[in-house]
C-alpha cells in the first residue's frame, strides 16, 4: 500500500458504514473500530512495541518482531483496530458477538475493495490482549480482534494472487 497517499475521510466513512450494516443477532451492532491516521499510526505502532516488551520476557523477545510491530502500522495510511462488545452472561453469546463483528470486518474489506483500496487483516498475538483494549480505552466487556490495514496499492504493483482450493471441497449438499 502508498502510505504516503491519504485516504478522506468521505470515504473511511463510507466503508465503516457499509461495515456497520453487519448482521447482528439482537441488534448488538458489537464491533468497534478505532481509526488510525497520520500521526496515530506511529502512536500505535509504539504502543504495540511497548506491551510487547510488557508482555513478553525479555529473554524470549525477538527483536524482529519488535521492529515489525512498530513499522507495520507506518505502511499504510489508515490502520483499524477491531474489538467485539460482549456481555459476560449476556442473551447473546460471545461467539456470536465475535462472528458478528467478524462480518462487519468482511463488509468493510469488500467495500474497501470495491472502492479502489486495498485491505489485510492482521493478528499480532499483542493485538489480541487485555493490555492492548485497556490502551484503546475499552473495558473488560471487548475483545480486540487484531488490526485492519487500509489504502490504495501502490503504483505499478499488482496484488499477489490467492489462489483457493476448489469449491467442491468445502461444500456438502444435502437435500434428504
Amino acid at each position: 500500500m502508498d502510505p504516503d497517499r491519504e485516504v478522506s475521510r468521505e470515504l473511511l466513512l463510507e466503508v465503516l458504514a457499509d461495515a456497520h450494516a453487519a448482521p447482528t443477532h439482537g441488534l448488538t451492532q458489537p464491533w468497534r473500530f478505532h481509526v488510525f491516521t497520520d500521526a496515530a499510526r506511529a502512536r500505535l505502532g509504539d504502543a504495540l512495541q511497548e506491551i510487547y516488551d510488557c508482555l513478553t520476557p525479555e529473554s524470549a523477545r525477538k527483536a524482529d518482531k519488535r521492529v515489525k510491530l512498530g513499522a507495520t502500522p507506518r505502511l499504510s495510511p489508515v490502520v483499524i483496530a477491531v474489538a467485539a462488545r460482549v456481555v459476560p452472561g449476556g442473551k447473546i453469546p460471545e461467539v456470536e458477538e465475535v462472528i458478528a463483528t467478524a462480518c462487519a470486518a468482511q463488509n468493510l474489506m469488500l467495500s474497501a475493495h470495491g472502492r479502489g483500496l486495498g485491505s489485510y487483516w492482521s493478528t499480532p498475538p499483542v493485538t489480541l490482549t487485555t493490555e492492548f483494549a485497556t490502551w484503546l480505552g475499552l473495558d473488560e466487556t471487548h475483545r480486540t480482534l487484531g488490526l485492519l490495514y487500509l489504502g490504495y496499492p501502490l503504483p505499478g504493483v499488482t496484488p499477489p494472487p490467492s489462489p483457493r482450493n476448489p469449491l467442491e471441497q468445502h461444500v456438502v449438499f444435502r437435500a434428504e
